[in-house]
């Protein structure tokens, strides 16, 4: 029996972790930081009609959504899906159980925004280029993208278990039941990020907060 990709793992520990994800957004000493992406991402995407990428339990899609014309929230998992549609969100809002490598349940679907959160760190590096374009094949010119993610805070962040030969890192998380898993957990450079993006982005920016950071630009 072969052993699962480390793709098909992460989905099903995200399935079983979907009931007490939002833990994280609680701790004290992110909360400026949390407040401050927030109002950020709320001005983002006015008139636009967006799609979310691993929209998890819904935490980002309301801030992001405020003024959007439409937002389509995708997640792999129903069980994050279910959570997420149970929540308060604007009326421009509609999920869909999406796999973010393929695409395929949209269709033809296009839009004109992108917005992804906390999900660039779980993507392999030498995976990452093809899903950016893959990401890009389905924006329309002009397109504003949005992300962001965690940064590796010495003494905060989950330790890192180990390091593979492409250089992507990993953690083990711990569930309430005991049970532990291993997670793609990378933490890129600004000047990472930005070679990453390809020739189509422009007005890139790159911004810096304690513990997380956040990437926007638009399409050429």
């Amino acid at each position: 029996m072969s052993t699962p990709a480390i793709e098909d793992r992460m989905r099903e520990y995200y399935a079983q972790r979907a009931a007490i994800y939002e833990r994280v957004y609680h701790k004290p000493e992110r909360q400026a930081d949390l407040r401050a992406m927030q109002a950020w991402l709320a001005g983002l995407f006015v008139g636009r009609r967006v799609l979310e990428v691993a929209c998890g339990t819904g935490w980002w899609t309301p801030h992001g959504a405020r003024a959007a014309t439409s937002w389509l929230a995708t997640d792999v998992n129903p069980e994050t899906i279910a959570i997420a549609q149970a929540k308060a969100m604007p009326p421009t809002v509609r999920f869909g159980v999406v796999d973010a490598y393929r695409f395929a349940e949209l269709g033809t679907q296009r839009f004109d925004g992108a917005f992804a959160g906390f999900w660039w760190s779980h993507v392999l590096r030498a995976r990452l280029p093809a899903w950016l374009a893959l990401l890009h094949e389905r924006l329309d010119p002009g397109a504003r993208v949005a992300l962001l993610d965690n940064r590796y805070v010495e003494g905060n962040s989950t330790p890192l278990s180990r390091r593979d030969a492409d250089g992507n890192t990993y953690q083990l998380r711990t569930l309430d039941d005991g049970s532990t898993h291993e997670v793609v957990k990378n933490f890129p450079t600004r000047d990472e990020a930005l070679a990453a993006l390809g020739p189509r982005a422009r007005d890139v920016q790159w911004i810096e907060h304690a513990h997380y950071w956040t990437l926007s630009y638009t399409l050429r």
